[in-house]
């Protein structure tokens, strides 16, 4: 097979009890445009066909790669809908076939007994499991006493998703370039599965801004923790970040995650691209599923949705895209004015033989997609499904305006096609191809700033396309020569205000300031009034060059505590390296290399006591009990327990791992485990003796514990 070739289908002969069906889709954005009275319903509708294509196909689970809702904070309509699907096609007696190997207490909510995997829980009856990660439009805000909360935690301790992904990011790394070795960056849990003779690692890792994420894989910081027979495992990776530069939004690099992932399930992007793609120099394939909803008229979106029905067979899988045919057709054009003004014998500056070409332009755009939504409607037909009523088109028609002295109102115009198309008030798009020319700029005031929008050159509509309320607001601040607010911190605490609706953004951050204006002067002991100003000025300049610092390491919030550098980390090198296991028993669950090897007592092996059965869930079970040693691999030396940080926005539901031990617990309380042959999975960070204590006691009373180290 060639680097540019996808990989064969080998599932269809094998045994179907061996086979793992999964449907994949990402990019859901529900309640996107919701109040739109004609495309309002798009989003919810195309979900629900997804369930619905998910139990017709017969799935064993659904994975869903994060942005499932379109807001950070889902209208109450948005929610009710979105739970009752859910609950729809997602609940029911179907058994379900994949047994859970790892501990079904990761990631649970911390301070109740109910497992973080909604089949675990015997007070449910789940057909379908739902897997899924968090993107960047409905992640983790806020600091209340759980942590950072998004949609996706009211949906799992709901017991309808399974949500995973969701890990803290110390403040204190996140300015700190050679941050030292207690930090452990970004650790990776996965969700371990079996069905028949196929073992399934899911590693999930929700968004995280662009520019940390990339320096967390270039510094070594990124840490999988996977079993010690990795190789035996068909590893899936699901990711919510940019794959391409969006400037000035940087992109993570596809070729640095580690050689035993086997296929990464990449979300964000909404182009269309779900047969899986090598990735040079990597043995693993990337799978890019796309939007299942345009959200903006862009050539991406322009693709046909599809979601990816996966199987996979020991370490072969194969990848089937499935077509959604409740999505709204869309056509894209694009023509150049002047040039056709002079092929088709029309004046550029008559308004109305203008109008006539575009229209002309607009109908066979629309024509184009009715044909289009028929055949599909024609090909369905033939499969046996239901014919669709029709639905109204998306056209986009992009005119380049460039020497064309004016052009006619675009709303105006789309109002022509009012019940025609859907999206009547932006059918045409405007644009110029010569840059702005610098000799337009005239003196600015800090009342009436220049802004990038101003351009004489850009007509109305190009400026409504192109306005962006981060700009705008950079722009007005650089003009105002603030004496007191650095530019950069301001214009973050708006974006929060405006894109995350956090009402207390911009009140935190000026509270911030003025306390560490007030706590700088001080240091400077006494200050006369003359020079007052200049050291406010000062000050100022210092604090806005430390947060532009930070926020190039892809967050802007101030660590509270100094940590020593360590030596700096090979960007070079893999970014999720990982190492062979040493062999070293040292009593824990995961064996540490310190310079003094201790010997501690083995725990005698203990059967596991029988817990509740759950309405008759477990469809599979293992037949033996077994318990098996859990290693942990690493470079690094032992550590002294780091410092509690602060928890971030993304701040994971997990507690401190010195603080429980889950492996115990899933064997100690009654009626919430999983039935004594389902195996477990406990973990244990490196570095906490505490944590490693607390494992070596339940150690001795897991059953099916799987062997896993940490790269």
């Amino acid at each position: 097979m060639s680097d540019n070739e996808a990989p064969p289908a080998t599932t269809r002969n094998a045994y179907q009890e061996d086979i793992i069906k999964i449907l994949v889709a990402t990019d859901n954005h529900i309640g996107y445009l919701e109040r739109d009275p004609i495309r309002g319903q798009d989003s919810i509708n195309t979900f629900k066909e997804i369930l619905q294509l998910a139990v017709k196909h017969d799935v064993d689970m659904i994975l869903l790669g994060g942005d499932l809702f379109h807001e950070n904070r889902p209208s109450r309509d948005c929610l009710y809908q979105v739970m009752a699907l859910l609950r729809e096609y997602t609940l029911g007696d179907k058994p379900v076939q994949l047994e859970l190997l790892s501990n079904p207490d990761d990631g649970r909510a911390e301070g109740y007994s109910f497992p973080a995997v909604n089949y675990e829980d015997p007070n449910l009856n789940v057909a379908i499991p739902v897997f899924s990660i968090h993107g960047n439009h409905d992640d983790p805000q806020g600091a209340g006493p759980q942590g950072a909360l998004c949609a996706l935690d009211v949906l799992s301790v709901s017991g309808l998703i399974n949500y995973m992904g969701k890990f803290d990011l110390p403040l204190s790394s996140a300015s700190n370039p050679n941050p030292v070795e207690s930090d452990s960056g970004i650790s990776i849990r996965p969700v371990l599965l079996r069905k028949g003779q196929t073992r399934l690692g899911l590693y999930g890792v929700g968004n995280v801004k662009d520019a940390r994420m990339h320096f967390e894989l270039r510094s070594n910081r990124v840490r999988m923790y996977m079993p010690s027979d990795k190789e035996d495992w068909f590893n899936v990776l699901v990711v919510h970040q940019n794959r391409v530069p969006h400037p000035p939004t940087p992109a993570v690099p596809e070729g640095l995650f580690d050689d035993c992932i086997d296929l990464v399930v990449w979300g964000h992007e909404h182009d269309c691209r779900i047969v899986p793609e090598p990735v040079a120099g990597r043995p693993y394939h990337v799978t890019q599923p796309g939007s299942s909803v345009a959200t903006s008229l862009g050539e991406g979106e322009g693709l046909e949705k599809h979601v990816a029905l996966l199987q996979i067979h020991n370490k072969e899988f194969e990848l089937k895209p499935l077509p959604l045919r409740t999505v709204r057709p869309f056509m894209l054009g694009d023509i150049f004015l002047a040039e056709a003004a002079e092929e088709e014998g029309f004046d550029v500056t008559d308004q109305i033989a203008v109008g006539k070409f575009l229209r002309a332009r607009v109908n066979a755009l629309i024509d184009q997609a009715n044909q289009l939504w028929d055949e599909r409607n024609a090909h369905a037909v033939e499969e046996g499904e239901e014919e669709l009523p029709r639905m109204l088109p998306l056209v986009r028609l992009k005119v380049d305006t460039t020497n064309v002295p004016a052009m006619s109102n675009p709303i105006r115009f789309g109002q022509e096609f009012t019940g025609r198309i859907a999206n009547p008030r932006d059918v045409l798009s405007f644009h110029r191809s010569k840059a702005r020319s610098a000799a337009s700029r005239t003196a600015t005031s800090a009342d009436q700033p220049e802004l990038s929008i101003d351009d004489p050159d850009l007509t109305t509509s190009e400026k409504l396309a192109k306005v962006r309320v981060q700009t705008l607001v950079q722009e007005y601040l650089a003009a105002q020569e603030l004496q007191v607010l650095g530019e950069a911190g301001m214009n973050e605490a708006i974006r929060m205000f405006v894109e995350k609706d956090d009402g207390w953004a911009i009140q935190t951050h000026v509270s911030g300031a003025l306390r560490a204006l007030m706590k700088g002067v001080q240091e400077n002991g006494e200050v006369d009034e003359e020079e007052l100003d200049d050291v406010l000025v000062k000050l100022k300049e210092q604090h806005n060059q430390e947060y532009l610092e930070k926020a190039k390491m892809g967050k802007t919030g101030k660590g509270k505590g100094k940590e020593k550098a360590s030596a700096p980390a090979d960007s070079d090198a893999d970014s999720m390296l990982m190492d062979v296991d040493g062999g070293e028993e040292d009593g824990s669950d995961f064996d540490e290399p310190a310079p003094p090897p201790k010997k501690k007592k083995a725990a005698p092996a203990k059967k596991a006591a029988p817990a509740k059965k759950g309405r008759g869930k477990k469809a599979v079970a293992s037949e033996s009990e077994e318990v098996i040693e859990l290693d942990e691999d690493d470079d690094e030396e032992d550590e002294a327990p780091p410092k509690v940080t602060k928890k971030t926005n993304r701040a994971a539901v997990l507690s401190q791992p010195a603080k429980k031990a889950p492996a115990k617990k899933t064997t100690t309380t009654k009626g919430k485990a999983s039935s004594s042959g389902q195996g477990t999975l406990s973990f244990a960070p490196s570095g906490r003796s505490s944590t490693r204590t607390a494992a070596t006691r339940a150690r001795g009373k897991m059953a099916n514990v799987v062997e896993v180290d940490s790269d």
